[in-house]
């Protein structure tokens, strides 16, 4: 979007009151934090990027990037790279045109590099075993082309095309090196009866309506996305297919916006024609922390998904909340049998100014134990809403 400042709303005035009073040092660092890393994307020029990283990276993530808009803001350029603490790399570039039509309608073009060098895979199904953890190295180049129409402020219209070129090696990195590799572990994966991953054209059409107050920290309003991807490979072979999505989110602020209830729901299902499967790098997960809270990262793989986040935070000061949650869902071959069996419970703290969430702490608790998560977002992450490459492993 073009550099245009929101209007600047005094902290002290609109966060809501907690239930004690903040120290002095709390309110400073809040402040500090959100003054350099808390403008969202419209200050022009360096900053360091936090957000490109998948789950499994890492709890923490950074590199530099750069944006500037020229020509009285009518081109926008970005570019970023970012590495995390085990080693995940990835490295992007965007150029648009966001203010055609009296800026109803944008014009762009961005292509992304990636490097996951332990991404989780436990087998496909619900039924799949904890025992059954192995993991693979996933690099990818993506090249995408995009049109955005508005036709009101809050709704957008997305249509585009890409060139995604994904590969499958042995896993690296040092991080647990005694876990075993997914080829080792699943030699009859159909991903591995083909020495190199095929090149894929996709295309997706999505319809988003936004009406959150500030999408960093939403204490009201809602994100609702519907969207239907296509894969093709180019090899001809068995990896195309067609997915379908529908999404929900909801914030509803109560006293005041002292409490504020957060409910999330999501589903997406796949489809192929006779012959054609679903590489198990580009099936929906769930597991880690923006979706089941208990579970390790990617735990549950199949073509179809189901997820329900419910989340209640209570300001316990004015820039650190209490959250209790409970996360619902599941994987299936076919969507007729979804359901929400699989489940996570807990509680956590969330640090924040009134328009970015800063850090989080989670504890949650299911069927295979207990996880701490520690995390620099917002829980229920919606990024996808504005991504503009593959989600590769795709991931709620």
């Amino acid at each position: 979007m073009p550099a245009q400042s929101s209007p600047e709303i005094p902290d002290s005035a609109s966060e809501p009151e907690g239930l004690v009073t903040e120290p002095m040092d709390i309110e400073r660092a809040v402040m500090f934090l959100d003054r350099h890393i808390g403008a969202g994307g419209r200050t022009p020029g360096w900053y360091v990027e936090f957000s490109n990283m998948i789950p499994g990276a890492g709890w923490i993530s950074g590199g530099p990037g750069y944006r500037q808009w020229y020509a009285d803001d009518q081109i926008f350029l970005d570019s970023s790279a970012a590495v995390s603490w085990r080693w995940y790399k990835t490295a992007q570039a965007r150029v648009e045109l966001p203010t055609l039509a009296h800026s109803r309608m944008a014009l762009g073009s961005q292509v992304r590099w990636q490097d996951f060098t332990q991404v989780n895979f436990f087998g496909e199904g619900a039924a799949s075993l904890e025992s059954w953890r192995s993991e693979y190295r996933l690099t990818s180049t993506n090249l995408v082309g995009y049109a955005t129409v508005r036709p009101l402020r809050s709704v957008g219209i997305d249509a585009e095309i890409g060139w995604l070129k994904p590969s499958i090696l042995p896993r690296g990195g040092t991080f647990q090196a005694e876990r075993p590799d997914t080829r080792d572990l699943f030699p009859r994966d159909i991903v591995f009866a083909r020495g190199d991953q095929p090149t894929f054209i996709l295309t997706e059409l999505s319809m988003t309506a936004d009406t959150r107050d500030f999408p960093g920290h939403p204490l009201r309003g809602g994100l609702y996305r519907a969207a239907a991807t296509r894969y093709v490979d180019r090899t001809g072979a068995v990896f195309s297919f067609r997915r379908y999505e529908a999404e929900a989110a909801h914030f509803l602020p109560v006293g005041g916006g002292r409490v504020v209830l957060a409910l999330h729901g999501w589903i997406a299902g796949s489809d192929t024609n006779d012959g054609q499967v679903v590489p198990f790098y580009l099936q929906p997960s769930l597991g880690g922390h923006n979706t089941l809270r208990s579970y390790a990262d990617y735990r549950f793989h199949d073509r179809n998904v189901a997820l329900l986040n419910i989340e209640a935070r209570v300001a316990l000061m004015r820039h650190l909340d209490a959250a209790a949650f409970v996360d619902a869902g599941n994987v299936a071959a076919r969507i007729s049998n979804l359901n929400l069996e699989k489940r996570s419970y807990g509680a956590g703290l969330r640090l924040h100014s009134r328009q970015q969430t800063f850090g989080r702490i989670d504890v949650a608790r299911g069927a295979e134990g207990w996880r701490l998560l520690l995390r620099l977002t917002e829980p229920i992450n919606l990024a996808r809403a504005a991504q503009r490459t593959a989600a590769v492993p795709f991931v709620p």
